[in-house]
């Protein structure tokens, strides 16, 4: 048995965490390669150590001094130095980095030290070996993770180290400039050590028992998910849903590697396992719901729209000409509904409007923003009658209208657009109809 293990920022916030990431670590010997985070927030009001790093790059490039954000940087991470009584010096590698920070590095650089730092420490505490995710992954001139490099290069390093720490977050450019993965990238980080070392299983540690079949901050209560497939956890996280970074799946999906969302302030939870695929009975016919706000619907009508060739590809090259992605297209006979972000619309109705008037000559279009998508995803819907008519009573009952429906191929998901203002009202309809 071999088992990757990442360990998120609130994880590795402070001390007394890094004293429950050791316990955990110690207490399995098979727990062989960590991922670490940066510091998270210690408290409501207290400041992540990656915000600080962004403010100290801001603030170069703004030509103003760092003196001050960049000595908090360093006592806080000097303060857990001390608490675990470490007898190591980090002083040059603060030096480098302000140095570095001060000589105009790159954004992507300034924001990966927080990993960096806490990795080698951790390391140190644990006695593991430190090895530089910059050494191991890689990004091709794209920007894209270059995965079969890596994975060869990876494995070929992980074969020479039988217990090791790895920063999450970041790897390097084919140029040797560091590249980092968006917010939250540790979890691919995890999940592409995990492949290259060919785990049996991937932890992915957080501050949470697993995931839970609804944002909690939205309905009270709700019940976790003891067990999920790739592709409900994909769809749930595409939609909202935030425990794991949605591209983390990949790396471990083609090797057939299942996670296990752990919560490090209660190790004996037995957490959220996330398979390929599973026999297991769903405990409900529904896994989960997720949800986002903040979209607008482009709605187009004309005659004879399913028979005019094109027209579809034409609207959607409108989009693309104007930087604007679509996240769902419904459509009718005479009707078709595109869903878009309205962050990338706002300033550009007028344009757009008269693009597609221009190209496909609708009879009637409109654009309505404030709309809200939910996805409500299961595994058991695909076997269960009468799913959509339980959604649709749901918030009927509630008196939520329904803008726009959609349902996957797969029939493991059912979409349902609402008015922004119903939206934690529909997520709590939906959920209490399912999970009584």
């Amino acid at each position: 048995m071999l088992k990757v293990v990442k360990f998120g920022g609130s994880s590795l916030a402070d001390a007394n965490q890094f004293r429950k990431v050791a316990d955990i670590i110690r207490s399995e010997p098979c727990r062989r390669y960590v991922v670490a985070s940066a510091p998270g927030k210690r408290s409501k009001d207290d400041e992540k150590v990656t915000d600080m790093l962004f403010a100290c790059y801001n603030r170069v490039k703004d030509g103003e001094g760092v003196n001050d954000v960049f000595e908090k940087i360093e006592q806080r991470y000097q303060g857990i130095i001390d608490e675990l009584g470490l007898h190591i010096d980090m002083q040059p590698d603060f030096d480098n980095i302000k140095s570095a920070i001060l000589s105009y590095a790159g954004r992507d650089y300034v924001a990966s030290r927080g990993e960096y730092l806490n990795s080698k420490i951790l390391a140190a505490y644990l006695g593991f070996d430190f090895i530089d995710a910059e050494k191991g992954i890689f990004f091709d001139e794209s920007g894209r993770l270059d995965a079969d490099r890596t994975d060869a290069v990876l494995s070929a390093i992980l074969s020479e180290h039988e217990y090791a720490v790895v920063p999450g977050f970041y790897g390097s450019m084919p140029n040797g400039t560091i590249k980092t993965f968006s917010r939250g990238g540790s979890d691919i980080t995890g999940s592409i050590v995990a492949r290259a070392a060919n785990a049996d299983i991937y932890e992915n540690w957080t501050d949470v028992s697993g995931m839970l079949m609804v944002d909690p901050r939205c309905v009270s209560d709700p019940e976790p998910i003891d067990c999920i497939t790739y592709r409900e956890l994909r769809e749930l996280s595409y939609m909202g849903a935030t425990v794991m970074h949605e591209e983390a799946i990949f790396p471990v999906r083609v090797s057939g590697i299942p996670i296990n969302i752990r919560n490090t302030n209660d190790p004996s939870a037995p957490g959220t396992m996330i398979v390929p695929q599973t026999d297991r009975p769903a405990r409900h016919t529904i896994t989960g719901i997720a949800g986002k706000k903040g979209f607008s619907a482009i709605s187009i009508e004309k005659d004879m729209l399913k028979a005019r060739e094109g027209f579809c590809r034409k609207t959607l090259e409108v989009l693309e000409d104007n930087d604007i992605r679509f996240e769902h297209i419904p459509s009718g006979i005479d009707t078709m509904t595109f869903v878009v972000p309205t962050a990338q619309i706002t300033g550009k109705k007028d344009a757009v409007t008269s693009a597609i008037i221009k190209t496909v000559a609708p009879d009637i279009i409109t654009i309505n923003d404030e709309l809200a998508l939910i996805a409500v995803v299961g595994r058991g819907m695909v076997r269960t009658q009468g799913t959509a008519v339980k959604v649709f009573k749901a918030l009927a009952d509630r008196d939520i209208n329904v803008r726009m429906i959609d349902q996957g191929s797969s029939e493991i998901n059912i979409i349902v657009g609402i008015d922004e203002k119903d939206y934690e009202n529909a997520l709590d309809a939906i959920y209490r109809e399912f999970v009584k």
